[in-house]
């Protein structure tokens, strides 16, 4: 069997031609599983209400490959734009109080296949002639190519999805998809030790195998010992929590599952059918007898409510697992890696389409002193899907991952028996609603761990995102003129004026996402940023908290760029930990700021109400020898400021007052001016918009 080769290698025309037997396999293959589907009629029924009919799905990951080798230049002209706009969108499945009604003009099965097969030369095409470097980096075109293989690999296992829920006449037995017939009594399940470790997630650049973004990066847990189930939950187990009233009972259910199963009006998981008093179990093709010792597949929803029903039996914390804990488990389970598994005599697992088109009895493939680690079903865990540190959004499918960051979207670990290529290997990573369903279970533990990460959404609000932009990101036009970032030259400038007096507490006013704020922590013992905004004062502190922030950019109309800071990154982790953020009016400070030996006020005069104000109380709260430094580019503007509160650019007795006469007139008193200099910064709008100013610095210190 051929299977998902890896970006390196010393011969290029080598490499060719595996990556071409492998795109044959997987595209024939995904074509395969629709002969299942009797009747031309059926590819027009909706299996699944909250999701297209199935040939959308049947043409949409040929349009996949045009659409992908086009943005990237593979491409110069399109198969079919009409059907490439038709299959391009609408995949990620709805949210039942959310229905999308549209009426789609879908084109005829016979219109579809001929779509494929010409994109099938397509592909074929581009195989033969794209000059090809190793190893295939993600920059490369390449990397679009296997992009598209393994995008149809995920189609492969939710497609199969979708023909379970056709009716039983619209589908046939077909011989490629030959499915189990071993059924039996199930095994006693029982709760082993994991011992307590060191776990280590994500992808560097260098990986061999191909991955999709939101496997990159880097996350680091300790994991304490916990118990695991020796087994999948079995339809056995699964059938003693309904035979207890388990779906009748709310209290097994959080309020998403109570208002899902209001919703379903369901008794039992999806794919069981109740016949008088017999179950039956619905696979890709037939409805055979339930059996006992096939993993139950259920959704999140259902999976929870069931170790809440077992908890209270048991007497102790059953839940389900953590991303981290299925990963320690699968350590201390020695699995081999997808690699490794390839060179196995037989194989290791119910996956990748080695054995069965459905699941196996869950006493079969066995891993260390567990089964199923990997393969049969996929496992729900208890973690949202969220970014490691360091994730970067690939910009040829931007919205792949970012979209699941929402906190509505549940990783699945470990594979399903139709789960081949990147579904298959250790490092994948997939989130999905709770309450879609997958070939999907569960393993239960027994764990009071609480799980430490953030499912980080994107910051998506454009003034917000702008200063982010501004504070910790770098323009196009700041790199084509060489102008540093404005909030770190700042604050380093500070520091230079600093450096031969106390340096033990400094307040930064008028913080805004803080990165001033942090780097005069490289220098002082204590900084405190304050900003009138709630808005900035929150994105700072989760920062602070996270070590992460991520946002996104526009670029032009629609289309966005997606940005992450890292505290690490800037080498400012040491410093988080003298910085705290509050919230503040700059003209009405609280009585506690005081004792500084700095007060920086970046861009702040030209935008307060009362400047006056904030000015005059300013040396009050520094240290005599303190310093008062002032950047603006003196932009005065009624809407920030009443004219009468201006402290400069106006005339008074027909003479022009300059905001620097104006600053020495309140400061004269209790400061001497000791520099004054020109700082330019840029503020980005969108790809091709910036803003280039000059701000004045001005250094006063009191005497």
């Amino acid at each position: 069997m051929v299977k998902m080769p890896t970006l390196q290698g010393t011969d290029p025309e080598i490499k060719r031609q595996e990556i071409k037997e492998y795109f044959h396999l997987c595209y024939k293959r995904y074509e395969s599983l629709f002969t299942i589907v009797l009747e031309d009629s059926a590819y027009y029924q909706k299996a699944d209400l909250l999701r297209h009919p199935i040939i959308f799905y049947y043409g949409h990951t040929a349009t996949f490959f045009i659409n992908k080798f086009k943005f990237s230049s593979i491409l110069n002209e399109r198969v079919n734009p009409h059907l490439e706009s038709l299959f391009a969108v609408g995949v990620d499945e709805m949210s039942w109080d959310d229905l999308n009604e549209k009426h789609y003009d879908w084109p005829t099965l016979k219109e579809t296949q001929n779509y494929r097969d010409k994109v099938y030369d397509m592909v074929n095409h581009v195989i033969d002639t794209l000059p090809l470097e190793l190893p295939i980096t993600q920059e490369s075109p390449w990397w679009v190519v296997m992009m598209g293989i393994e995008h149809e690999n995920i189609h492969l296992e939710t497609s199969s999805v979708l023909i379970r829920q056709l009716p039983i006449e619209s589908v046939q037995e077909v011989r490629q998809w030959e499915e189990c017939f071993n059924y039996g009594e199930a095994p006693q399940n029982k709760l082993l030790q994991v011992s307590e470790g060191i776990v280590q997630l994500g992808k560097n650049k260098d990986a061999k195998l191909f991955g999709w973004d939101n496997e990159f990066g880097t996350h680091e847990a300790h994991i304490p010992a916990f118990k695991a189930a020796k087994y999948m939950t079995s339809n056995a187990e699964y059938l003693a929590f309904i035979d207890d009233g388990g779906y009748n009972n709310d209290s097994y259910w959080c309020d998403e599952g109570k208002a899902w199963k209001a919703y379903a009006n369901v008794q039992t998981p999806l794919f069981w059918k109740k016949y008088e008093d017999t179950y039956m179990l619905r696979t890709l093709s037939r409805e055979i007898p339930l059996p006992l010792n096939w993993p139950v597949e259920v959704n999140h929803l259902e999976a929870a409510a069931f170790c809440q029903w077992k908890s209270n039996i048991l007497g102790s914390t059953i839940t389900l697992p953590t991303e981290d804990e299925y990963v320690r488990l699968r350590d201390e389970s020695t699995v081999s890696s997808y690699i490794d598994s390839i060179k196995e005599s037989k194989p290791i697992a119910n996956i990748d389409l080695d054995g069965f088109a459905s699941s196996v009895p869950v006493d079969t493939y066995k891993h260390g002193n567990f089964y199923d680690v990997i393969g049969n079903v996929w496992q729900w865990s208890r973690t949202p899907i969220y970014p490691f540190d360091g994730f970067k959004v690939h910009p040829m499918y931007d919205d792949f991952t970012v979209p699941t960051f929402d906190g509505k979207h549940n990783l699945i670990n470990g594979g399903s028996w139709a789960s081949c290529g990147n579904l298959a290997t250790q490092k994948s990573r997939y989130g999905f609603r709770r309450h879609f369903y997958q070939h999907a279970g569960f393993r239960y533990i027994e764990s009071n761990y609480e799980e430490k990460i953030v499912t980080d959404y994107y910051t998506t609000d454009s003034i917000i995102a702008q200063y982010c932009h501004f504070g910790w990101g770098r323009s196009p036009l700041e790199e084509a003129l060489g102008v540093e970032n404005y909030p770190a030259t700042c604050a380093t400038l500070a520091l230079e004026y600093m450096k031969n007096k106390p340096r033990k507490k400094a307040l930064d006013i008028g913080c805004a996402i803080g990165r001033s704020t942090l780097e005069l922590a490289r220098g002082f013992d204590e900084v405190i940023g304050v900003d009138f905004s709630a808005r900035f004062i929150q994105e700072a502190q989760l920062l602070i908290d996270n070590g992460v922030l991520r946002y996104t950019m526009p670029t032009e109309g629609e289309i966005e760029s997606f940005h992450e800071v890292s505290l690490a990154h800037f080498d400012l982790k040491k410093e988080a930990k003298k910085v705290s953020f509050w919230q503040a009016d700059a003209c009405n400070l609280k009585p506690l700021y005081k004792d500084l030996d700095l007060i920086f006020g970046g861009n702040l005069i030209d935008r307060l109400y009362d400047p006056r104000k904030f000015l005059e109380a300013a040396g009050e709260r520094l240290n005599v020898g303190g310093l008062l430094i002032l950047t603006s580019p003196y932009t005065w503007q009624e809407e920030s400021t009443p004219k009468d509160k201006w402290i400069g650019g106006y005339k008074r007795d027909g003479e022009n007052v300059t905001t620097l006469q104006g600053l020495e007139e309140i400061l004269g008193n209790d400061f001497r001016l000791i520099d004054t200099k020109n700082v330019p910064f840029v503020i980005q709008e969108t790809a091709r918009k910036h803003q280039y100013t000059l701000a004045h610095m001005t250094v006063w210190e009191k005497h």
